[in-house]
């Protein structure tokens, strides 16, 4: 048998125990530097066709640059149903996550370096950003949780 197991006193086992898991915890655990930028995005006068048009031709394949050149950790697009009723009412949040902060600092510079890279906005019916997607509002700097 093994010499800790040995030990004759209760209370001295439990706290060797405690000590034991608390290393465990501590060398196993691993904290989650990544942070996502998240943008929220309502389609304008039913033009779905072109602002997916342009989320898809521009937004996503510069991302899709970033990841390949490692500026970025991920991204993702999600869709929702528009609320009826609500004039401020979004249909898409675009998130693109940072492996850390010094990743997201640098995100302006090389952003635009890919957008210099891709050249001219591809666009559907030559409807400008504009006229089809309005951003609400941005949550920078969000924090994954373990």
């Amino acid at each position: 048998m093994y010499p800790i197991f040995q030990i004759q006193h209760p209370m001295m086992k439990y706290f060797l125990l405690l000590v034991l898991f608390s290393y465990i915890s501590i060398i196993t655990a691993q904290k989650d530097e990544r942070v996502t930028s998240i943008e929220f995005v309502q389609v304008l006068n039913d033009n779905e066709e072109e602002a997916i048009y342009y989320f898809q031709n521009n937004w996503k394949a510069l991302r899709e640059m970033a990841l390949e050149r490692g500026f970025i950790d991920s991204f993702q697009v999600l869709e929702a149903p528009a609320n009826i009723g609500e004039e401020e009412s979004f249909q898409l949040m675009l998130f693109t996550t940072y492996a850390n902060k010094a990743q997201y600092a640098l995100r302006e510079k090389r952003f635009q370096e890919l957008i210099r890279e891709k050249g001219t906005l591809e666009l559907l019916n030559d409807k400008k950003p504009e006229e089809f997607r309005k951003s609400l509002f941005t949550k920078e700097m969000v924090r994954h949780w373990n």
